[in-house]
């Protein structure tokens, strides 16, 4: 889990977008076009609701956002976190994890959906050691 690697890289508070009904595995069966996700993705305008979903980002000038890749995109549970929260002038770096699909396309997408917030291009952190995350935050500071 890149998380705990991130936050102490980073100094920053951790805070976890989750759906106020979990995923069950059959869920995410991608496979099955009936499952819970499947339906979700194939909704645009799907926001599944989230636990939490306010959070206080009145001093925080930078936002890690770290999503799953699903269809070359973000799950639309973060799209609930960014419409439910102030994200306007902040700097809002993007990681995900993916089998095999790149970030690039779900930044496209939230930079289309978002054009008013400042999404910078993260990276996918599959099996990133603690180096390589500690490399890459210290990259983004320069």
């Amino acid at each position: 889990d890149a998380l705990p690697i991130l936050s102490q890289a980073t100094g920053a508070d951790l805070y976890r977008i989750e759906p106020e009904q979990p995923y069950t595995s059959a869920d995410l069966d991608w496979q099955d076009n009936n499952s819970r996700s499947s339906k979700e993705m194939n909704d645009r305008s799907a926001r599944p609701a989230i636990k939490d979903g306010k959070v206080n980002l009145d001093n925080v000038a930078t936002v890690y956002l770290g999503y799953p890749i699903w269809w070359d995109q973000a799950p639309h549970v973060v799209n609930t976190f960014i419409e439910s929260n102030d994200l306007s002038g902040k700097k809002i770096i993007t990681f995900c994890t993916s089998g095999e699909t790149s970030i690039d396309g779900s930044v496209r997408q939230l930079k289309s959906a978002y054009p008013a917030l400042d999404f910078v291009k993260g990276r996918r952190l599959n099996g990133a050691s603690v180096n390589e995350i500690e490399k890459w935050i210290s990259s983004l500071k320069k």
